[in-house]
């Protein structure tokens, strides 16, 4: 629990000027004057300050014990209710300033819209105290209300998927075996929980790299295995396929969701206060999920007269219902803004701050990265990689000079490489960062501003470059040209680096570590000759 402490300063002094009027001495001729030390007029100002704190304190106790009612400059705030420190002249109260504990039920008779106000305002403090935690984003709150939305719905499709998997093994007929169904039912959690540890095994690294992405294709995922769950009635008889297939996307789209589940409530955390995310996300997950129960029992009820409708109800529903959720889950990771650190965030990150001066937001770089999709990606000219070279895409003379001009003190080489057969075009070709076994954190943001740099170097001559890439190969003016650029790159990385990463710190990016997908992780290592 939290409580706010705020004290106001008080404009009213009870205090006289401590400084009295020098009086004027006559002084005989003959008498001598010792001179005053240092230690005697510390000693006499420390005696003037304990006094006239002693004469304060008693003047206000004096004027509190004849005053009826004195308020203090402390008020407390905790739970939506605002409270003061009062002083009666005997007791030390604390009293509602906003009149919200002073509710009680002789405000309707009194003032009915007063009450009814008194009384919102109080269920919605308490609302708001049992849903949301104290110390989050101010995105939190878009967040919770597409989760309802998405956490309704799909709980009422999973009721209505569930009754229909209980209709296909015969459940509540006479003619059911209770031995087969619970063989089936075990068979196909026992291959979906197989099917979740080989996924959750092969993506590891995707859910940090692209937390976006594979959350709501696997939310598209568990919504299609509803819809196969919900075709098990329709063909009893493939049962135990069906239910396999339809269990095998919900324990890999569960996988997903606890993996990245942590990295999205420390997302909204801004106190370090990740335990309290997350526990309010749990009692959000439990509400929303029973009102959706509630939704489905609704919907049966009002078709329980007619069967056929009944069966045929979750088929109408199943489109829209689930149209509603993926919608509700694209609309809430949104809100999602990460301030960890990928090669692709990094690279906006960059390419702003080269091109328009400044670091961009963690919401800024959320709205531009979005979920990412494969298809949503448009080719960029001269695209940065993070890998090892591939003999077959290289430029074989660039790469070698390169390479020979590799010391110990580096930790990266930067050179470009093909991205087509036949190559003629700048566009045809990309930049490429081979990373050094033990580069930390400063080295790889180091390489890839150098690599942002010299693509900036060679869109700017772009045509003298077109030039360059017209044969297969470069000539030894070509490289010495390239060489010339990758040198005064490093120069402009070495003049804004230390800039660059105290503005990033500054607005909350997390610098000290950057996440990298299963291919960027690949390293080189220096053998001396």
């Amino acid at each position: 629990m939290q409580v706010k402490v705020y004290a106001y300063s008080s404009s009213v002094s009870h205090l006289h000027s401590p400084w009295s009027p020098i009086r004027k001495l006559n002084i005989r001729p003959k008498t001598s004057l010792k001179p005053l030390t240092l230690s005697n007029s510390l000693k006499a100002s420390s005696f003037n300050n304990e006094f006239q704190e002693e004469e304060k304190l008693k003047l206000n106790l004096n004027n509190s014990s004849n005053e009826e009612k004195v308020s203090l400059p402390v008020v407390i705030r905790h739970s939506g209710t605002v409270s003061r420190y009062f002083w009666d002249g005997n007791d030390l109260k604390l009293v509602s300033v906003d009149g919200i504990n002073a509710f009680s039920l002789s405000d309707f008779s009194l003032d009915f819209g007063d009450g009814v106000r008194k009384l919102s305002r109080l269920c919605g403090s308490a609302v708001r105290d049992l849903f949301l935690p104290r110390e989050v984003t101010e995105n939190y709150l878009g967040y919770v209300k597409w989760k309802f939305l998405h956490r309704v719905f799909s709980s009422a499709l999973q009721v209505l998927a569930t009754q229909a998997m209980f209709r296909a093994i015969g459940i509540g007929k006479s003619r059911s075996l209770a031995s087969a169904a619970a063989l089936n039912w075990v068979l196909k959690d026992g291959l979906g929980r197989l099917s979740r540890c080989i996924y959750t095994a092969t993506l590891a690294s995707a859910f940090d790299t692209n937390l976006k992405r594979v959350r709501f294709s696997t939310s598209v995922i568990f919504s299609l295995s509803i819809g196969v769950e919900l075709l098990t009635p329709v063909f009893p008889e493939h049962f135990l396929l069906l239910a396999t297939i339809a269990n095998i996307a919900k324990q890999i789209s569960l996988a997903c969701y606890l993996a990245t589940g942590t990295a999205v409530h420390r997302s909204f955390a801004i106190a370090d206060n990740l335990g309290e995310v997350s526990a309010k996300a749990q009692i959000q997950t439990v509400c929303f999920d029973n009102l959706g129960l509630m939704l489905a029992a609704v919907l049966n009820i009002l078709f329980k007269n007619n069967q056929r409708l009944q069966a045929a109800l979750p088929f109408v529903v199943y489109p829209i219902f689930s149209a509603i959720d993926l919608f509700g889950i694209y609309q809430g990771l949104k809100y999602v803004h990460l301030q960890t650190l990928t090669k692709d965030r990094l690279e906006m990150i960059i390419n702003t701050w080269i091109n328009l001066g400044y670091v961009p937001s963690p919401a800024e770089v959320s709205k531009e990265e979005g979920i990412d999709f494969f298809w949503s990606k448009g080719r960029e000219i001269l695209p940065i990689r993070i890998g090892c070279l591939n003999p077959k895409s290289q430029i074989q003379k660039l790469s070698m000079m390169t390479m020979r001009l590799l010391n110990d003190e580096d930790f990266y080489f930067i050179c470009m490489e093909s991205l087509t057969k036949g190559f003629k075009k700048i566009g045809d070709h990309g930049i490429l960062l081979c990373l050094r076994e033990g580069a930390g954190t400063s080295d790889v943001t180091m390489g890839l501003l150098q690599a942002c740099y010299i693509r900036n170097g060679l869109l700017l001559n772009r045509i003298s470059w077109e030039n360059n890439f017209e044969g297969c190969d470069f000539s030894d003016s070509n490289i010495r040209q390239w060489l010339n650029l990758k040198e005064e790159s490093k120069q402009s990385v070495r003049v804004n680096l230390d800039l660059l990463n105290e503005q990033m710190s500054r607005l909350g990016w997390a610098c000290k570590n950057i996440l990298f997908s299963t291919q960027e992780q690949a390293r080189y290592s220096f053998v001396a000759n």
